[in-house]
């Protein structure tokens, strides 16, 4: 695998930790030079020195997505250091967990109207930011890969309003923008990993009060065979090194799919967790649950099934 990405040239935003970290690693371990970003430098370095060890290099940038002229300042780096080339771009910079974290159970009319900024100034606006300048790169050469790490949150409730319009938008913002990129050979998609064993997600699932609260009861089962962060790191490198990726433009690409469609499996061995399974999906009724486990796990919810839910008509 170390020779796959040999050469090529990527930027990951938000990879101090949590996905983009596992991103980040995984296309060191390809063999790829590696741009992250995110505030502090310390727990970039640490990452910068744990992908190094895998191969490849990697480069620790101080960059806010929530500032244009910190993200222009990040593409004319890589654009000078890198001779103007750019192959991967991932935007995974997020800084609304813990956000989430404090309002749950809230309404959006009981929270401060200040959370839209919180969820999606970095994690919306920011994915314009950074497509917007990697692009300026790409176009030129006629090729690249921009990836956005979205959510099934996209498609139904999730934890809070300005949660879901946000995912809903990089589902549109990667099919939009993959539209205006398809003839000049650049491919955007949308990437959904499953439930993902962040480290913050796993500090609050330790904490003990944490067993009253919502986001506990609605995960601690399943928590345990969640995707490691660098299962979605292991999907951007096949669809990195995918001839075919245009072909895949524009869509939303749930981890378990690329699971099935690669032959992937998590950095541990495990089987990548079907969500989209019957099984699963009626487990997270509250009405239907009792039917998961009668049903196998093959049978799968279909696309046109999904089309149909999420339709505004």
């Amino acid at each position: 695998m170390a020779a796959r990405m040999k050469g090529q040239v990527c930027v990951v935003t938000g990879a101090s930790r949590g996905i983009g970290r596992g991103i980040a690693l995984q296309l060191c371990q390809a063999g790829a030079t590696v741009y992250i970003t995110g505030r502090h430098l310390d727990t970039l370095q640490t990452t910068a020195r744990e992908a190094q060890s895998l191969g490849g290099r990697c480069v620790p940038v101080v960059c806010d997505s929530s500032q244009e002229s910190e993200v222009r300042r990040l593409f004319e780096q890589v654009d000078q250091e890198q001779q103007g080339r750019l192959d991967v771009l991932v935007n995974n910079a997020y800084a609304g967990v813990q956000a989430l974290l404090n309002t749950q159970s809230k309404k959006f009319w009981e929270t401060p109207a200040s959370i839209w900024d919180d969820i999606n100034n970095v994690g919306l606006r920011g994915h314009y930011l950074c497509s917007v300048y990697g692009a300026r790169l790409m176009v030129p050469a006629g090729r690249g890969l921009i990836v956005v790490i979205s959510s099934v949150g996209g498609l139904q409730y999730m934890f809070n309003v300005a949660y879901g319009v946000g995912k809903a938008a990089c589902d549109r913002l990667a099919a939009d923008c993959a539209q205006e990129l398809r003839r000049h050979g650049v491919s955007y998609v949308s990437l959904w990993p499953g439930l993902v064993q962040t480290e913050l997600l796993k500090d609050h699932m330790a904490k003990e009060e944490a067993s009253q609260d919502p986001l506990f009861k609605q995960f601690s089962s399943v928590f345990p065979s969640a995707e490691t962060t660098e299962m979605s790191g292991k999907c951007v490198v096949a669809l990195a090194t995918d001839p075919n990726i245009l072909s895949l433009s524009g869509k939303v690409l749930p981890s378990c799919d690329l699971a099935r469609r690669y032959g992937l499996r998590d950095v541990d061995g495990r089987p990548v967790q079907d969500y989209l399974s019957l099984s699963s999906v009626l487990s997270n009724s509250s009405s239907l649950g009792w039917l998961a486990s009668y049903l196998p796990g093959f049978l799968r919810v279909p696309k046109w099934a999904m089309t149909l839910y999420s339709s505004k008509f």
